[in-house]
């Protein structure tokens, strides 16, 4: 079997690009986001890509730099509030945006890495979300269908990762990463730590290799902080 690991975020993106692809990118904020795959996509160049993710980074960090580059064609998200480019573009006509209740883009994602191709929810009925849905009634309730999401391309970050594409994921990084890992036809990991096969605690494996088709131990990670909130010290 041909080794997953890979020497790096260009290498690992070789021959799975293309423009006007759909692109999913785990994250939630700033917080366990893909950023040497980010940047690497930045670098190649593809263009016209739907964007499937919690957010769309900030104006200079994360898949705002996508944006920036003009690389984004349409967002399908949960939370825009942190973009100010991303929020220009959108008022502007220039950026196709696909709004979720965050719940729903997760399980959307979810049912379309298990092979489920709609289901439905309460959330969103008789709101904007529902228009051009169709709604049906189960036991009295209403309810709306959504569709479940699948990309070409899923780009996810882990804390560790083993030779065979095994992951774990450390704290609030756990977000959108383990299902979206499911759901790419091609599935790349950067992880922080790239440890040998049978190193990692089978009980503790958040996304089985089986769903990974490259991996590699990332060059750098800044990990920016998205907000710092802080308190005023008391003085006597």
């Amino acid at each position: 079997m041909a080794s997953k690991t890979t020497d790096g975020a260009r290498e690992a993106l070789s021959g799975v690009l293309f423009d006007g692809m759909t692109i999913m990118a785990g994250g939630f904020g700033l917080c366990g986001i893909p950023e040497n795959l980010i940047a690497a996509i930045r670098d190649a160049g593809v263009k016209d890509l739907t964007v499937v993710s919690n957010n769309c980074g900030v104006d200079d960090f994360g898949l705002g730099i996508l944006l920036a580059g003009g690389q984004i064609r349409k967002m399908i998200s949960s939370y825009v509030g942190e973009n100010k480019l991303f929020a220009e573009l959108y008022l502007s006509g220039k950026l196709e945006l696909e709004f979720n209740p965050q719940g729903t883009l997760a399980e959307r994602i979810r049912a379309g890495g298990a092979g489920i191709p709609a289901f439905f929810t309460k959330t969103g009925v008789g709101t904007l979300v529902a228009e051009g849905k169709e709604v049906r009634e189960f036991d009295g309730e209403t309810y709306v269908m959504e569709r479940g999401l699948t990309a070409d391309l899923s780009i996810v970050k882990a804390w560790k990762g083993d030779h065979e594409g095994n992951l774990v994921y450390r704290m609030t990084a756990r977000n959108f990463n383990p299902m979206m890992a499911t759901a790419g036809k091609v599935t790349l990991a950067e992880v922080e730590q790239l440890v040998p096969t049978g190193a990692l605690d089978k009980d503790k494996i958040h996304t089985p290799g089986i769903y990974v088709d490259r991996i590699f131990q990332g060059a750098t990670f800044e990990k920016r902080i998205e907000q710092r909130t802080i308190r005023a010290t008391e003085t006597a």
